[in-house]
């Protein structure tokens, strides 16, 4: 993992430094910037959100989702915790601090914050589950077919779990806007990257292919932080009066994270999964994948900066927090069996060098080796 990656959580926290200065002493710059609003979308913040998706989309080879039925109880546990237990439990952890300990401190912006929170427990990580594979020593290709069918499942399941858990939060749903959101931060990347992939590895191989994603995944993190920018230097006011929420919204995030990862490692052992199998699992599900909750929120509730603000500090705690597990999970491979994986690696697994790293050429060596195993 890239020195850059590990400290991203510090990026981030000047981010919101530098977005909330400009937002209180330089005003002129949040009027100018509301400016290219549509119907309370920010066209600005828009097009760095598609910007930073399209190009961790373009990583996926979604062919790998025919090797689905190689290691089955894996991805039933990573499905099964995702989106039956991960959405609900967030939406528990919550409530019970927004709305119920945090009563006195927030009475205004609980809500806000529950939603945000909704928002991150039903996306689940899309791109640096393949960092956090990687640190672990993960199987590749299992990580690969893992992230690829959650994506799709992602289309099927998002909008009405989401808007399930925000309607019982007390939330007016705007399904239409609901819909709109996965349309354009998922389903559009999604299809552009396949045409993409398609198109260059025909005309040109996979080489080329693999050039391309490392040149376009730089934009990821730099679009990320410059819409960071934007929505502190936006939210300015609410950061300035509210400093300590900050940590308040990291406290149960937090909770959450560690929850649901020991209960997806706590399940492998019992299901005897390999080491490499049981850790990318648990990863995925306690990671989100918060650049699309994000992008939901501000679409979702353009005139509630709360929302918006409880995904940020998801980004905020979740790099220092999946180090600490990577750790956790290296320390107990005893635990588990040694034998591996029996998913063959497909081309263009993505190796997780770094949240902006390309696909690698070893993905052709992990295909010809023995039983499709990746060589470490």
């Amino acid at each position: 993992m890239k020195l850059f990656d590990k400290l991203l959580s510090v990026w981030v926290l000047l981010c919101m430094a530098i977005g909330v200065l400009l937002g209180k002493f330089v005003p002129a710059i949040p009027e100018f910037i509301t400016k290219f609003e549509v119907y309370g979308v920010n066209i600005i913040i828009a097009i760095l959100l598609w910007v930073m998706i399209y190009p961790m989309m373009l990583k996926i080879d979604f062919k790998s989702v025919k090797e689905v039925g190689k290691n089955p109880k894996g991805l039933f546990l990573t499905w099964i915790v995702n989106w039956l237990i991960k959405p609900f439990t967030m939406y528990g952890i919550a409530f019970l601090f927004f709305m119920v300990i945090y009563k006195g401190i927030m009475p205004d912006v609980g809500q806000d914050y529950l939603a945000g929170a909704i928002l991150l427990g039903v996306a689940p990580c899309t791109a640096m589950v393949f960092v956090w594979s990687s640190l672990t020593k993960g199987n590749a290709a299992y990580t690969l077919v893992q992230v690829a069918t959650n994506d799709l499942i992602i289309l099927l399941l998002y909008v009405p779990i989401s808007g399930l858990l925000l309607g019982v939060g007390g939330f007016s749903i705007p399904w239409g806007t609901l819909f709109f959101s996965v349309l354009i931060f998922i389903v559009v990347p999604m299809g552009l990257a396949v045409l993409t992939r398609w198109l260059v590895v025909k005309k040109k191989g996979e080489t080329t292919l693999n050039n391309v994603i490392s040149k376009t995944s730089k934009f990821t993190t730099a679009s990320l932080l410059l819409t960071l920018v934007i929505i502190f230097t936006l939210q300015a006011d609410l950061i300035w009066e509210n400093p300590l929420h900050i940590l308040l919204i990291a406290i149960p995030l937090t909770i959450q994270t560690f929850f649901i990862f020991g209960i997806s490692y706590g399940a492998a052992k019992l299901l005897k999964l390999p080491h490499d199998i049981a850790s990318p699992a648990a990863m995925v599900g306690a990671s989100n994948f918060f650049e699309l909750a994000v992008a939901v929120a501000i679409t979702l509730f353009p005139d509630r900066p709360g929302v918006a603000l409880a995904t940020i500090v998801g980004v905020l705690v979740e790099v220092p927090t999946m180090l600490l597990l990577v750790q956790i999970s290296n320390k107990t491979k005893g635990w588990f069996d040694a034998k591996k994986a029996e998913i063959p690696a497909t081309c263009g697994t993505q190796q997780g060098k770094g949240i902006d790293a390309p696909l690698e050429d070893d993905s052709h060596k992990e295909a010809n080796s023995p039983n499709g195993k990746s060589k470490e």
